[in-house]
C-alpha cells in the first residue's frame, strides 16, 4: 500500500513541518500487522513528496482470526489485503499522522490554516462502482481526480477490468482537510473494514467529517459505508449530522432546496452532478437541440455517452467508434448489447477506428460527439483530425469538449516541473498531450469552422469561477 502527498511550493520543505517527519530522516512505525515506512522521495527547495509504505503480513492477519478462535479459511490465505489501499491505509494515517490529522503544527502553527497546491496518490484503490464513484466522492471537495484502471489479467483481455485504481488528487487544501478526506473515504471505497465497527467509529466518523461531511452530496453514502452498512450506527450518524444543518438554518441560513434521490444502497441523499455528468448532459443537450437523428461518438471509450443517448428516442441511429478494443468491449457490456431487446438493439453500433485515417463508416452521421477526446492526441496529428472529422466525415453537426486548462488554478495544478518556468499550469491528466485556455480553443475552433463552412458557439460546462471560467469548454460546431 503506498501513499505520497506532494507540494510544490516556494517553501517545499514545510510539508515536513506539517506532517511532523524530517524529510532526511526515513521512519518506521510497528503496527498490528506490519510496518508503516515514512520517507520522501523528493525533498527540494520548490517540490517535497512524502511517501507512507505499508507493508502488512499476511500470516499475522490469518493468526489473529486463529487465535480468535475462528476457523481460516481459502480467504483469509487468498486475498488482497496486504496490497490495498484500505482501512489498514486509514488507521496507519492516523497512527503516523496523527498530529497532522489533528490540524496540529506545534513549530509552524501559522501553516495549519494555509490552503496548499497539494497532490496525493493513492496506488491500488479498490472502487467496485468505477471511477465515477471516485469522482463523485472526491471532486464535490475540490479535487481535481485522475484514475488509472488496471485489467484483470493483460493475457486476457475479455476478462475486462478490475476493480483496483490508481488515483490522483489535486488541489487547493489544508494538509489537516486532505487526511480528514483520506482517512474516511478510502474506506467508504474498499468496504471491508479490518476491525470490529462500534459504536465509537460513529464518533471517529463525525470527528474527521467535521466541515465538510456535513455538506458532502453523498453524505449519506458515505456514512453507510464507513460504519460497515450497521443500520442502527449510520441512523445515529445521520441524525447528528443532521443536527448541525438545523442548527445552522436557525441562525438564519436558507434551507437547502436540492432535490433527492436514491443511492445504490437504498439510502436517499442529495442529488448530486459530477463534472463528468454534467459533461455529457450538455452533449446530449447540444444533439437534440440540432435535431439530428443519426449520432456517431468518435472516442466513445466505455459507452457511457452512448448509454444515455440510448435512451432518447430522438436518435433513430447511434454509433461509437474507439481505437481501444477494450474500450469497446467495455463498452458493449455497459450497454447489455447481448440483452437489449430487437428494437434497440438496431438502433445502435459500436466499431474500432482510428481519427488518423479516412474511414468511410464515419460518413451518413447528422451529427458527431467528440467528447475529452483531442487533448489526447498529439498536436501535430490535429492537423488530420481536422481533414478527417470537419472535411471528410462532414455531418451536419459537431459537438467537442475539451478541458480548460486556465480552470487547473482551481485545482491547484500549478508548479515547477523539472525545466519549466515556476508557476507553470500543469495537465489536468497524465495522457493528456496538450491542454488549450479558453483563448486557444476559440482561436483553433473558429478556424477550422471557417475553413469548413461551419459556424461554431461556445460555451462552458461546471462550476463557474469569475476569473478562470468553466472547467470543461464545448464547441458546437454547425454546417
Amino acid at each position: 500500500m503506498l501513499l505520497t502527498i506532494t507540494y510544490r511550493g516556494k517553501k517545499a520543505e514545510d510539508l515536513g513541518f506539517l506532517l511532523h517527519k524530517n524529510p532526511a530522516r526515513p521512519q518506521t512505525f510497528e503496527l498490528s500487522y506490519g510496518k508503516a515506512h515514512v520517507f520522501y522521495p523528493v525533498a527540494e527547495d520548490e517540490t517535497c513528496t512524502a511517501a507512507l509504505l505499508l507493508d502488512l503480513n499476511p500470516v499475522e492477519l490469518v493468526r489473529d482470526r486463529k487465535g480468535k478462535g475462528e476457523p481460516a479459511g481459502l480467504f483469509d490465505y487468498v486475498n488482497d489485503r496486504p496490497y490495498v489501499a484500505s482501512s489498514f491505509m486509514s488507521t496507519a494515517i492516523a497512527r503516523v499522522f496523527g498530529t497532522a490529522l489533528g490540524g496540529r503544527c506545534d513549530k509552524r502553527p501559522e501553516l495549519v490554516d494555509m490552503k496548499l497546491a497539494i497532490e496525493a496518490a493513492v496506488a491500488m484503490l479498490p472502487c467496485y462502482r468505477g471511477k465515477e464513484l471516485i469522482e463523485e466522492l472526491f471532486e464535490p471537495l475540490g479535487y481535481a481526480v485522475s484514475c488509472k484502471s488496471f485489467p484483470l489479467d493483460a493475457k486476457f483481455e475479455d476478462w475486462g477490468q478490475s476493480r483496483y485504481f490508481n488515483i490522483r488528487l489535486s488541489g487547493k487544501q489544508r494538509l489537516c482537510d486532505l487526511l480528514q478526506h483520506l482517512y474516511v473515504l478510502i474506506p467508504v471505497l474498499d468496504s471491508a473494514k479490518h476491525y470490529w465497527v462500534n459504536a465509537e467509529e460513529i464518533e471517529k466518523l463525525l470527528r474527521h467529517g467535521e466541515g465538510w461531511l456535513e455538506s458532502h452530496p453523498m453524505k449519506e453514502y458515505i456514512a453507510f459505508r464507513y460504519l460497515n452498512r450497521r443500520r442502527r450506527f449510520y441512523n445515529e450518524a445521520l441524525a447528528k449530522l443532521n443536527e448541525g444543518e438545523q442548527e445552522e438554518e436557525a441562525d438564519g441560513e436558507e434551507q437547502d432546496n436540492d432535490s433527492v434521490s436514491v443511492n445504490s444502497e437504498g439510502e436517499s441523499g442529495k442529488e448530486y452532478l459530477s463534472l463528468n455528468q454534467q459533461r455529457l448532459g450538455s452533449v446530449v443537450a447540444a444533439l437534440k437541440n440540432s435535431g439530428a437523428r443519426r449520432v456517431l461518438d468518435v472516442g466513445c471509450g466505455e459507452g457511457r455517452l452512448l448509454d444515455l443517448l440510448l435512451k432518447e428516442t430522438q436518435f433513430e441511429a447511434i454509433a461509437g467508434m474507439d481505437v481501444s478494443y477494450y474500450a469497446l468491449e467495455r463498452a458493449k457490456s455497459r450497454l447489455r448489447l447481448d440483452r437489449l431487446p430487437e428494437r434497440r438493439r438496431e438502433r445502435i453500433d459500436v466499431f474500432q477506428g482510428s481519427l488518423n485515417y479516412i474511414d468511410k463508416r464515419l460518413k451518413g452521421y447528422d451529427a458527431l460527439a467528440v467528447v475529452e477526446v483531442i487533448e489526447h492526441m498529439d498536436p501535430g496529428r490535429l492537423a488530420v483530425f481536422e481533414k478527417v472529422i470537419f472535411g471528410f466525415a462532414s455531418p451536419g453537426t459537431i459537438v467537442l469538449t475539451t478541458p480548460n486548462k486556465e480552470y487547473n488554478e482551481v485545482y491547484g495544478l500549478v508548479g515547477e516541473e523539472v525545466g519549466d518556468p515556476a508557476g507553470t499550469v500543469r495537465l489536468r491528466h497524465g495522457d493528456h498531450r496538450f491542454e488549450w485556455t479558453r483563448a486557444e480553443f476559440r482561436a483553433w475552433a473558429e478556424r477550422v469552422a471557417s475553413e469548413n463552412g461551419y459556424t461554431v458557439a461556445f460555451s462552458g460546462i461546471g462550476a463557474d469561477d469569475d476569473k478562470y471560467g468553466a472547467p470543461t469548454q464545448m464547441g458546437v460546431f454547425t454546417k
